[in-house]
């Protein structure tokens, strides 16, 4: 029996086969569950193509998370394909390049207030989107790139990441007596489509390699996708308002 038999789950952010969310869709259906993905726009047509690398067929329903009607239409797209929502993985950030790649001093509030919209306030967005299908409680998971410190040409998504990582925190605290689960995983740097738009990524594989204990594959989601998958789970059923660290161990490092 696989470790999400039965459950049925929801998951953005499939765009490559090289995503994070690609690899947990996968590693999902292995292990027992009906996956649903979610796209919108333009990345719809290349959502649906990597879908079909997946081991079993994936619906995808439309979503724009910074879109009020396809927020409030969720609960109906979703109905077409369950009646109920076990888990939601939330792998959606996006900040402009203005804000990005040492130009943090320059940033202008309506950038910012994009990348705080998408990267941060989508959290609970979604999490109340989906909220009417998950009476039986269930997990949400969300990805992030440790807020704790400042990093070098992070700049805004930064304070995005630090927004989001407080609003896990009130999630956790005010759907937990619905039985639902909020938690984040803060992951390494992995080469996806999102960490290439960001000019200078090339900065953080090099001290990742210099400084993780374990050691840090820059190429390798599996070990993200592995913990997503495990807070997915039912193993994890006393755990919210949480980050968990896939990261090598280098967060725990000093210089």
């Amino acid at each position: 029996m696989g470790l999400l038999e039965g459950k049925t789950l929801l998951i953005t952010g499939v765009l490559m086969d090289s995503s994070i969310a690609w690899h947990v869709a996968k590693l999902a259906q292995e292990e027992g569950a009906e996956v649903i993905l979610s796209s919108f726009g333009r990345q719809m047509r290349i959502t649906q193509a990597v879908a079909k690398k997946l081991p079993a067929p994936a619906p995808i329903v439309e979503l724009d998370v910074a879109n009020d009607e396809d927020l409030a239409a969720l609960e109906g797209r979703l109905r077409e394909h369950t009646d109920r929502i076990d888990g939601v993985l939330h792998s959606i950030g996006f900040a402009p390049q203005s804000v990005l790649g040492g130009r943090f001093l320059k940033g202008k509030w309506e950038d910012v207030a994009t990348a705080v919209q998408i990267s941060a306030f989508s959290l609970k967005s979604l999490a109340m989107a989906v909220n009417p299908l998950m009476q039986s409680g269930g997990s949400i998971v969300g990805l992030t790139f440790d807020a704790t410190v400042a990093w070098p040409i992070y700049d805004w998504m930064g304070v995005a990441k630090a927004a989001l990582e407080s609003t896990n925190r009130y999630l956790g605290k005010h759907l937990g007596p619905e039985g639902i689960r909020a938690n984040l995983v803060a992951a390494g740097p992995i080469r996806t489509t999102a960490a290439k738009s960001i000019p200078g990524f090339e900065e953080f594989e090099k001290i990742w390699t210099e400084r993780a204990p374990l050691g840090w594959d820059v190429r390798d989601p599996g070990p993200t996708a592995k913990a997503c998958t495990m807070l997915l789970s039912d193993w994890f059923p006393a755990t919210t308002a949480s980050i968990i660290h896939v990261d090598g161990g280098f967060h725990a490092m000093g210089n």
